[in-house]
């Protein structure tokens, strides 16, 4: 067997990809390295193989003619091939084309029912993107290159120079297509590729496999790094949300390290300067009471107390109002609320933190709403005379300001009759018997 489908068939087998039901997606540009990979699948495996092309049209004829050379050789070898057109709207940036490409591949995977999208990147490009990364900053996490594997993207390719790739095409009469862009120093990959690479060369001859081992060094370290880190993370967090004070004893390079690992876990661009930004922003607010908040994007925040450190969805998730009428199932895509009459009387009744209230409802009308926080909203507090403002009795809860919106509660008109998870209105206390038993089930808890 040829050695690159070897290696790609070890590739295969080592992340459990040769499942004959998987249909492979293979990014196919109809360059040397994609036209190497889908080559070499295509007689490697049985597998239902799409190729799929973006053509970007930025090169007018060039672009068609590459696009149409794609479709050819699929034809050719007996491969299902899809392409789109990239919109005129996008700008004609090398990030801008990169989202694009991703979002056409993430588009493809839905269409075609994939969870397999193989990419070609090869071992130079590795070297690459630890010599681009290096130039403009980065720490041991980017020493690491381009993963071999992520969500739903793997790339056989890694471990293949690109000179290797070049004469599997030439040993099995392959005609790959010729990208005029990429011999245009102006975009920064090819200028380290044509420019940097060989002066690197007359250093060390070997370069490319050097500054792979780099990756490879890096990577063997990060993993001793977050071994370490999950152990900490275990004792001083739960539900992903971190003691404050636990979090301030810690040196302050591991302190850095975690709020690093959350805007990678978030899948946030970083910059050592933004990690600084949010190292300070907690020490400034680790004796807030309230909590504060500071954007990392246009949804993400992170939110810092005296108690807690935890990142939060600052997107808008609209609940739809209730209307109940009677006793019964109420059915929501967030969960359930269920009413039910009872007869016996309670020896314990459910804390204020549960989900669960038992309720004497003799003199009301059914004429109740499950809903969010509202403007006006008071509640008259269990075991306390008189009415308070909504408002007032969550910050007496010291709820922090950015669960407010999220919180349920049972309504009739503007007065709170239950608070979920928080407390009960004095007005449906039980001073003998329960008319009724409310229990609300969030659908985590019920799938």
């Amino acid at each position: 067997m040829n050695e690159i489908h070897q290696k790609i068939e070890l590739f295969l087998n080592q992340y459990r990809l040769n499942n004959p039901e998987s249909i492979y997606l293979v990014a196919f540009s109809g360059g040397f390295d994609s036209m190497c990979l889908l080559d070499s699948l295509r007689k490697i495996s049985p597998n239902r193989i799409v190729a799929i092309h973006l053509n970007h049209g930025w090169r007018g004829a060039e672009s068609d003619s590459e696009e149409d050379n794609c479709r050819n050789f699929c034809a050719k070898i007996g491969v299902e091939f899809y392409s789109e057109r990239l919109s005129d709207s996008v700008a004609k940036t090398e990030t801008a084309a990169r989202e694009a490409r991703y979002k056409f591949f993430e588009k493809c995977a839905k269409k075609f029912n994939s969870e397999i999208v193989f990419t070609a990147h090869n071992k130079n490009d590795n070297a690459e993107t630890l010599i681009y990364r290096i130039c403009k900053g980065t720490g041991i996490s980017g020493l690491q290159g381009i993963a071999p594997s992520r969500d739903i993207y793997y790339r056989p390719l890694l471990e293949i120079s690109r000179f290797e790739i070049e004469n599997y095409c030439q040993s099995q009469n392959l005609i790959p297509n010729s990208d005029s862009s990429n011999f245009n120093t102006k975009y920064k990959r090819n200028y380290i590729r044509a420019k940097v690479f060989p002066i690197l060369s007359k250093v060390n001859p070997n370069i490319v496999d050097t500054v792979n081992t780099l990756s490879t060094v890096a990577k063997e370290e990060t993993a001793i790094v977050e071994e370490y880190l999950s152990l900490i993370l275990d004792k001083i967090s739960t539900d992903g949300k971190i003691q404050t004070k636990e979090f301030l004893k810690l040196s302050n390079s591991v302190q850095k390290r975690i709020i690093y690992n959350l805007f990678i876990q978030n899948n946030l661009d970083y910059t050592r300067e933004k990690v600084l930004q949010i190292y300070d922003f907690i020490y400034e607010n680790s004796s807030s009471k309230s909590g504060k908040t500071c954007s990392l994007t246009t949804d993400l925040w992170i939110f810092v107390s005296e108690k807690i450190i935890e990142i939060i969805d600052n997107s808008v998730i609209v609940f739809p109002t209730v209307a109940i009428t009677n006793e019964g199932k109420y059915e929501t895509d967030f969960g359930m609320l269920e009413i039910m009459k009872c007869s016996k009387g309670v020896k314990t009744y459910p804390k204020d933190s549960e989900s669960v209230i038992y309720a004497d409802l003799s003199g009301l009308d059914f004429d109740f709403e499950l809903r969010t926080r509202r403007d006006g909203d008071f509640i008259c507090p269990y075991g306390l005379a008189g009415s308070q403002k909504l408002k007032k009795y969550l910050n007496a809860k010291k709820i922090p300001n950015h669960e407010k919106d999220g919180l349920l509660f049972l309504t009739q008109g503007k007065e709170i009759l239950w608070a979920i998870n928080l407390g009960i209105s004095d007005k449906i206390k039980v001073n003998t018997n329960p008319t009724h038993k409310i229990t609300w089930i969030p659908s985590k808890e019920r799938d």
